[in-house]
């Protein structure tokens, strides 16, 4: 059985029933599902370097929509120099004068990668508009060129999936001010976070027309609920393997060799610089 088809079954049970969804996940079940889909994305890896694809995945949202999240669960079983994460830093003066998709071809894929963008091109219909950042004539032909732009990746080869995590407007409170309390999150608020939270029907409009212009047939936009965390990312994982088909290849099964003998060798008396081992409590 193509291991694709239990996942395309599974992400259409997402969502059928709005009650299910209201309840929340298990640690138990989330840790277990997550697991068995973190196996599928290392066949996924497998087979897409065997075959040589190139896919490219957009994650957009709201500040505290579970971008990071997300991406974190999708790539934390698998390698690096397969699943590229690009997260573009504000533009420099140069990138500013280029033409605006300049800085964003560069990192598009290349066979056998997954490449995933933490916010894409699509900074130009959100952020850069709600701030002010460009004039509104410049989003509007962004919003006009975007989709030939997207048919011309797609036309040359490339997997081209497009998400758009969805959370409200009490959810997105209570995370924004769990960064302002705790110590490990509070670099992921900055004063653009604090403006953009305030502007939050600003992004709407910003979002609908963004979704009016650019969900296309050869690339469609998917929106994931993300109230809930753990389910929004089984849910992600779980359709993003139903978009790609393939197979698990046969492996053979790696074997230890033997070490071979030391042949005089003798562990060095070197006087390493040893990092402290403290005592840790277990209370």
């Amino acid at each position: 059985m193509n291991a694709t088809n239990d996942h395309k079954e599974r992400s259409e049970t997402y969502g059928e029933d709005d009650r299910a969804l209201q309840a929340k996940l298990s640690n138990k079940v989330f840790e277990r599902e997550l697991a068995r889909l973190h196996a599928e994305l290392v066949k996924l890896q497998i087979w897409v370097v065997h075959k040589g694809l190139k896919i490219c995945v957009l994650f957009e949202g709201r500040d505290g929509a579970g971008k990071g999240g997300v991406i974190k669960a999708i790539t934390e079983r698998v390698s690096p120099r397969v699943f590229r994460v690009v997260a573009l830093p504000a533009p420099t003066d140069r990138e500013k004068s280029q033409m605006y998709m300049q800085r964003y071809v560069p990192h598009l894929p290349a066979a056998g990668e997954i490449v995933i963008f933490d916010r894409s091109w699509y900074n130009r219909a959100g952020v850069e508009r709600i701030m002010e950042f460009c004039s509104m004539e410049t989003v509007k032909r962004f919003l006009e060129v975007a989709p030939e732009m997207e048919k011309a990746i797609v036309d040359s080869g490339v997997i081209l999936i497009k998400y758009w995590l969805e959370v409200s407007p009490e959810e997105q409170t209570r995370r924004l001010e769990g960064r302002i309390n705790d110590p490990r999150k509070i670099w992921k608020l900055s004063p653009m976070d604090l403006k953009s939270y305030e502007r939050w029907y600003d992004y709407s409009r910003a979002r609908d027309d963004m979704f009016q212009a650019t969900d296309t047939p050869w690339a469609p936009w998917q929106v994931a609920r993300s109230d809930d965390k753990k389910r929004a990312r089984l849910n992600i994982i779980t359709h993003l393997l139903s978009q790609i088909p393939y197979k698990d290849l046969p492996r053979d099964k790696p074997k230890l060799p033997k070490r071979k003998k030391p042949h005089g060798y003798e562990e060095s008396n070197y006087p390493y610089k040893l990092v402290p081992e403290l005592e840790w409590s277990s209370t």
